[in-house]
């Protein structure tokens, strides 16, 4: 199955970016979040709804290779998808292009595990089938590459 790409869209503000009007390497995380943030809204959930449930969803590895600098007042678009959703792990990847021409910048992707409210990891598949089948269906394409 082929994973969906959400975009998610904004400019840099003026207090990510150092004197030169670069963006500072550390907001990127930030940036992913708002992509992921977004894409499980566009899924029909919310962070809140899956908080609310008894599920965490921990950063605990996070990766970005940087292309090209992000500058002051750039429209920017975040591309995010799934990797990788199994057992307690899914994997978030990104890509972060500038809007005016689609140049990339930067890619990374965060892994992050399912847990309860006391962090202990579980397998989302198992727990709550329903769920696991609903994301997988709004995450994954059933169309295969050619």
């Amino acid at each position: 199955m082929k994973p969906i790409r959400y975009q998610s869209q904004f400019r840099v503000r003026y207090q990510e970016t150092d004197q030169m009007g670069v963006a500072h390497h550390s907001n990127y995380a930030v940036w992913f979040e708002v992509g992921r943030t977004d894409l499980i809204r566009k899924v029909g959930l919310s962070y809140s709804e899956l908080e609310s449930r008894g599920f965490l969803l921990p950063v605990v590895d996070l990766h970005c290779r940087f292309l090209s600098p992000a500058r002051y007042d750039e429209t920017l678009c975040i591309w995010t998808w799934v990797g990788e959703m199994r057992g307690p792990k899914i994997t978030f990847c990104y890509e972060v292009r500038r809007a005016s021409e689609d140049t990339l910048l930067a890619r990374g992707e965060t892994i992050h595990f399912w847990t309860d409210r006391n962090l202990k990891r579980l397998n989302l598949e198992r727990k709550e089938p329903r769920l696991f089948q609903l994301l997988s269906e709004r995450i994954f394409s059933r169309q295969t590459e050619e």
